[in-house]
């Protein structure tokens, strides 16, 4: 399994990076955000996803953090989601935005990503919000200290930030400590949780 690269980029085309890595030039499907990190010539490193399959053979997607992976990884676990309609979602929206869209169960701005219809984007909600519910239930058993209370309308929030991989307690902590720096809003919240994890 080939989870990581970092190496040369030799070139791009509109949906792949071509990076060397001593002395072998892989292939991979990047999203938009891993996109944006590279150059010409200069250094890179992705975070992969290997698909095999038997009527594409071995394929790599790659992205700019594990935050971004493993945002991929539950979009493909949706029935009817697969690896280039995940890298379409993620390169129409960043982690934290679809998060939030999960979270309020915004049907419009996720069927506004090209490809993706309706009842796609409806599934997306519920299964993932479905999983996210599952990891909080199962994590409410010991805790070092106690949580701040979570406020009317931050729950959203929360879920989203576990939607992203984050546990229940470190969300929780997240948004009470984004709220008290004076963000508003579920989308500020969220950006200023992530960037305090």
């Amino acid at each position: 399994m080939i989870g990581y690269l970092k190496g040369k980029l030799l070139y791009s085309t509109a949906d792949t990076a071509v990076i060397e890595v001593n002395g072998v030039g892989y292939e991979v499907y990047c999203s938009a955000s891993a996109f944006s990190k590279m150059t010409a010539g200069g250094t890179c490193e992705v975070y992969t996803y290997l698909q095999i399959s038997e009527q594409n053979g071995a394929v790599l997607y790659g992205f700019s953090s594990v935050e971004e992976k493993n945002m991929f990884l539950k979009l493909i676990s949706v029935s009817g989601v697969g690896p280039k309609m995940g890298i379409a979602v993620l390169s129409a929206m960043d982690s934290s935005s679809l998060a939030a869209a999960i979270a309020m169960q915004d049907v419009k701005r996720l069927s506004s990503v090209k490809g993706l219809g309706k009842k796609t984007a409806e599934r997306i909600i519920l299964e993932l919000r479905e999983k996210v519910g599952a990891v909080a239930q199962s994590a409410g058993t010991a805790a070092a200290a106690p949580l701040p209370a979570v406020a009317e309308g931050d729950e959203d929030a929360i879920v989203a930030l576990q939607t992203l991989g984050f546990s229940r307690a470190e969300s929780v902590k997240a948004v009470a400590a984004a709220k008290q720096r004076g963000a508003e809003g579920i989308e500020e919240i969220i950006m200023q949780a992530l960037k305090t994890m």
